[in-house]
């Protein structure tokens, strides 16, 4: 069977399946490019390599990133998804890898056993101190937490509560050059009916906890609403905050400076989306490559695909940070579409990326996560049979349609247009009975296969505003004969989705009219499997996922 890992210079790695576009062009003999330190245009005569955004066109929303020697490492909200805080990697800051997860369960246990839309991780914030790897968390209705690991790829430790309270969200960790610590932090609106301040408190050098008084450092009400997720950086002699604000779909990007830790702070605007077609780019991370450049690594909104990702040329001008180009000299940045690539030793040439799953080994798919902290019975994988199985469970009492489903199985927008197609085997056992797979968000649709008496339906069902409670309503029910099937769903622009089913996997009918995938609560539409059935039994019956394919389409 096919598997996903691939060589980079020797070294055995799970690629991450996200499309990046890089093409090698032969720059010409004056050439023109931004010096980082001065904006002015300078002359440049060697090869470079082009690389367009966004660099990972799928839901990693909330970036940060630290570079560790010659390598980079990301992590990104993960919300109620489980396991949760994707860690990625990468040796270029264009191509990435999903490596792992720095959760494997959400806490409180058992709070999360269940799905909690829009809890669980925001915008989390990694670095790197004394050897020692940390991330700094907030979960928006329990508080601030920190795991830690002596490598980022994990393992990680168990959650630490570092501030207890609800609304606090936005972590940033500084230690100073005196060996004193300090931690940056925002409020949720939504929990903590205050929100567009930052705050600075200090912080026990381990990261354990805080003490002292919260102090506020920056009001955005007037001129910068929604102000939040900051970052804490010191150059030069500068305290510095990069904070977004005027909020997630259509904000810009911030930079706070002062020669003091608490402030004051000065601001200014340092991008925005100007004449660009990339609304609201802001809230991410500034990293220093090896060779001395600054890079700025953030998201972009795109509604049914969640927040994608971008890379922007940083440059400084009289200490303040400019992100993008600046081409009218005003000091506000604009994101860039396209852009000379970092100058690092991996190159477009030694990457290639993988997005299929033939779920032939005998651990959770890399991909792959659940709505919530997942029951032993869910599913689990099998080498031996070269499967993963989903068992049919217990729809809850209390269930109006699948946003009250916990054991979805999902995955992530990879592109924005792709086929996915799917190889499974249904093995309905009891009425009510029904698996399979589900383009899941606010509005969902799904094809299926139900057990109804003596019959096997294939059915297509839908749902709108599914997070009012509204009912599903059924589009297409028809006998099929066996529960061996070929699921695929077919995806363009737009998030315009269509599927279709075959029997022999050569011939594709499809299976009800196209429509318009919907994101969810603060993260992007996701693809996937459910199997659920009717009440308790003592041999439920299940849907086995033979392999899952992508195709990226032009």
């Amino acid at each position: 069977m096919k598997r996903r890992s691939i060589y980079i210079r020797g070294r055995m790695t799970f690629m991450f399946f996200a499309v990046v576009t890089l093409a090698r062009t032969e720059v010409s003999a004056q050439a023109r490019v931004m010096d980082r330190n001065t904006g002015n245009t300078l002359k440049t005569e060697r090869q470079s390599v082009i690389y367009t955004n966004p660099v990972l066109h799928s839901d990693y929303s909330d970036p940060d990133v630290i570079r560790v020697k010659d390598a980079f490492y990301m992590v990104a909200s993960s919300f109620n998804c489980v396991p949760g805080i994707p860690v990625l990697r990468s040796c270029n800051l264009v191509s990435w890898e999903l490596t792992g997860y720095a959760l494997q369960r959400l806490q409180p246990e058992q709070y999360y056993s269940t799905v909690r839309h829009g809890g669980g991780v925001w915008a989390p914030c990694i670095r790197e101190h004394n050897g020692e790897f940390f991330i700094f968390y907030p979960d928006p209705d329990h508080g601030i937490f920190m795991v830690k690991a002596r490598d980022p790829a994990g393992p990680w430790s168990a959650p630490t509560t570092v501030m207890s309270g609800k609304g606090l969200i936005d972590p940033s960790p500084l230690w100073d050059d005196d060996g004193q610590a300090y931690l940056a932090y925002a409020f949720a609106g939504s929990r903590a009916g205050v929100k567009s301040i930052l705050m600075v408190i200090r912080m026990r050098p381990d990261g354990s906890g805080v003490f002292g008084d919260p102090v506020m450092v920056f009001d955005g009400h007037d001129e910068n609403p929604t102000a939040e997720g900051p970052k804490f950086y010191k150059r030069n002699g500068w305290y510095y905050i990069f904070a977004p604000a005027g909020g997630v779909t259509n904000g810009w990007q911030l930079a706070l400076r002062s020669h003091k830790v608490f402030g004051p702070y000065e601001h200014r605007v340092v991008m925005h989306r100007g004449s660009t077609v990339i609304n609201g780019p802001h809230q991410g991370a500034w990293i220093t490559t090896s060779s001395g450049e600054d890079w700025f690594i953030h998201f972009q909104d795109k509604g049914p695909y969640g927040r994608v990702v971008h890379l922007q040329p940083l440059g400084w001008i009289n200490d303040w940070p400019v992100i993008g180009t600046d081409s009218d000299g005003d000091g506000r940045g604009e994101p860039v579409a396209s852009y000379q690539a970092p100058s690092v030793e991996v190159t477009a040439s030694d990457i290639t990326l993988h997005h299929n799953d033939e779920f032939d080994g005998n651990t959770m798919p890399l991909d792959w996560q659940w709505h919530a902290n997942p029951s032993a019975t869910w599913g689990y994988p099998s080498e031996a049979y070269g499967l993963f199985r989903l068992n049919c469970i217990a729809r809850p009492d209390s269930m109006r349609n699948l946003w009250d489903v916990s054991n979805l199985f999902l995955r992530k927008f990879p592109a924005e247009k792709f086929v996915a197609t799917a190889s499974a085997g249904c093995t309905l056992r009891s009425e009510g009975e029904e698996a399979g797979m589900v383009v899941m968000g606010r509005d969902y649709r799904y094809i299926s296969l139900r057990k109804t008496g003596d019959m096997l339906l294939l059915r297509v069902v839908k749902c709108s505003d599914a997070d009012d409670g509204n009912p599903e309503e059924e589009l297409v029910s028809l006998q099929v004969k066996t529960g061996d099937i070929y699921l695929r769903l077919t995806v363009g622009a737009g998030a315009s989705c269509r599927f279709s089913y075959s029997t022999d996997g050569k011939d594709y009918t499809d299976a009800g009219d196209p429509f318009i995938a919907r994101q969810g609560m603060w993260i992007g539409a996701k693809i996937g499997f459910f199997a659920l059935r009717d009440g308790a039994t003592n041999d439920a019956g299940y849907i086995d996922l033979n392999w899952f394919r992508i195709k990226i389409t032009d």
